[in-house]
């Protein structure tokens, strides 16, 4: 007899690639991506998600779906913020049949073994001439991955990344292991996931996108994530395509948070926007009494080479830099060694999002300029140890994450509207909450939703202008925003800080 609860179905596993930076792994995802996409009518697939649904047949011939984290190493896979929670179910390692076992592939090996989850072995590159498997399987015994046939029972696939070959059978090992494990999902209650990127567009606001664990996602829902809260008005999946429902393991994302939800999160979505209202205001209440917990799963770091002419000095850098950590901030030392900056570290760099490299009396040559003239990453060298300490004081200062807070001021309830030229309309209406303030950015509410966000150009009383309007007066003004607002309308005038 099944023990899962009635509503249970059988969902997609969530796939994360990971491995060293020359193993491939970008290779595998684009070849996946193209060849097993599940929209084949997306053209060129331009992919709006850093997570993505293929499609593979299985061994009876039926289709079924797999969800790929689409970011090798995805920081919401290692660095999980709330209560260990996890965004994959199976990690595949990539390894080089080249190269063999390097450091990386090392440091994703303990990331995967921490997360507790099941992981098959991809030998890449074993189109490449100098490929050689079979001392690639006796270098993964050596650093302790047992593979099968090899002394464990860690599945593996032959692969070439570039032409194809051997995924099919990677693929099938993925649903095998999925099989075995029968991930389930609970499709009668509201959904919660995790947030694996969030963003601040300029046009769209603030958007987030989710990976669903369990429950389905509808229109009309609320969603929290960390404090953070939005409706489901505008949802679309990976492509980028409207949709009004979502269910577990699919990727979406939503357009209109409050604010960034951090990446990592746990979200959950509500049917009423009481529920949420309330979740959020628990989620910030919780946020401030545990400030201590926080420096921990909201700290952001900034990967770093350092390179030098002689070791002492690496380690006296090393040890500057740690000094300069605070809570919401530190430097990410990726590796540091003696000699000049070479195409290896800008390669190691360009891995990592955001990542540098310093130097100290060393220099690069001018085929590794070229190459970085692609690359970009951000190189810098010093003759002087306090000027290149004075120069990552002020880079961590300029890359910290900033706290916006918004605090609503006022709310004027739209009566009457009249012209509109190009992006500005005119209308009337009462303050019947607070103050409102000329130069005061507004959003637009319709039905206790937000539909848009805008700008006082003018704003007029008794058909003069005026600095402020109080509560239950009545006025006019000019408002800049790409939305037709309507009478019943309600403006909120919001007051933005950044700290």
């Amino acid at each position: 007899m099944s023990t899962h609860p009635k509503n249970s179905i059988s969902r997609a596993p969530v796939v994360v690639v990971m491995g060293h930076i020359d193993h491939g792994k970008s290779t595998l995802l684009d070849y996946i991506r193209k060849s097993n996409i599940v929209d084949k009518e997306a053209g060129g697939i331009t992919q709006h998600i850093s997570a993505y649904e293929v499609i593979h047949k299985d061994e009876h011939g039926a289709d079924r779906r797999i969800t790929f984290l689409d970011t090798p190493g995805h920081e919401a896979f290692s660095g999980m913020r709330v209560r260990g929670a996890q965004t994959a179910e199976i990690a595949i390692l990539v390894v080089s049949a080249e190269d063999g076992v390097k450091t990386q592939t090392l440091e994703a090996y303990e990331t995967i073994i921490k997360s507790k989850v099941p992981y098959i072995v991809a030998i890449n590159k074993i189109d490449k001439p100098g490929a050689n498997p079979e001392r690639t399987k006796n270098d993964l015994v050596e650093h302790g991955i047992y593979i099968e046939g090899f002394g464990g029972d860690i599945p593996f696939a032959e692969i070439s990344a570039k032409t194809g070959q051997g995924v099919d059978q990677l693929l099938s090992l993925v649903l095998l292991v999925t099989d075995m494990n029968e991930y389930t999902a609970d499709i009668s209650i509201p959904a919660v996931g995790i947030v694996i990127e969030s963003n601040m567009d300029k046009k769209r606001g603030v958007s987030a996108s989710l990976i669903i664990k369990d429950g389905i996602l509808e229109k009309g829902m609320f969603v929290v994530a960390e404090g953070a809260l939005t409706t489901t008005r505008i949802m679309e999946n990976f492509l980028g395509k409207t949709i009004s429902e979502a269910f577990p393991s699919q990727p979406v994302r939503l357009i209109g948070f409050d604010k960034l939800p951090p990446v990592g999160s746990i979200f959950q979505a509500y049917r009423t926007k009481k529920e949420a209202e309330k979740a959020q205001a628990t989620c910030e209440n919780s946020t401030s009494q545990t400030a201590g917990d926080t420096t921990q799963t909201t700290q952001k770091t900034i990967p770093l080479i350092i390179k030098t002419d002689v070791y002492g000095t690496a380690e006296a850098i090393e040890k500057e830099v740690r000094k300069m950590a605070t809570e919401s901030i530190s430097f990410r030392i990726l590796q540091k060694g003696v000699g000049a900056i070479g195409e290896a570290d800008i390669k190691l760099a360009g891995g990592s999002e955001d990542a540098v490299i310093v130097g100290f009396n060393v220099g690069m040559d001018a085929s590794v300029r070229d190459f970085n003239e692609k690359q970009k990453v951000t190189i810098e060298t010093f003759e002087i140890i306090y000027k290149l300490t004075d120069w990552l004081k002020e880079l961590i200062e300029a890359r910290r994450p900033r706290v916006e807070t918004t605090e609503i001021v006022g709310k004027l309830k739209v009566i009457k509207t009249f012209s509109r030229t190009k992006d500005r309309q005119v209308l009337g209406g009462k303050v019947i909450e607070g103050k409102f303030y000329a130069d005061a950015n507004v959003r637009i509410m319709r039905r206790e939703a937000e539909i848009g966000k805008g700008s006082i150009v003018e704003l007029q009383q008794s058909k003069s202008k005026a600095r402020e309007v109080d509560t239950d007066t009545e006025c006019g003004l000019m408002i800049e925003t790409k939305i037709d607002i309507a009478p019943g309308d309600v403006l909120e005038a919001i007051l933005v800080k950044v700290l």
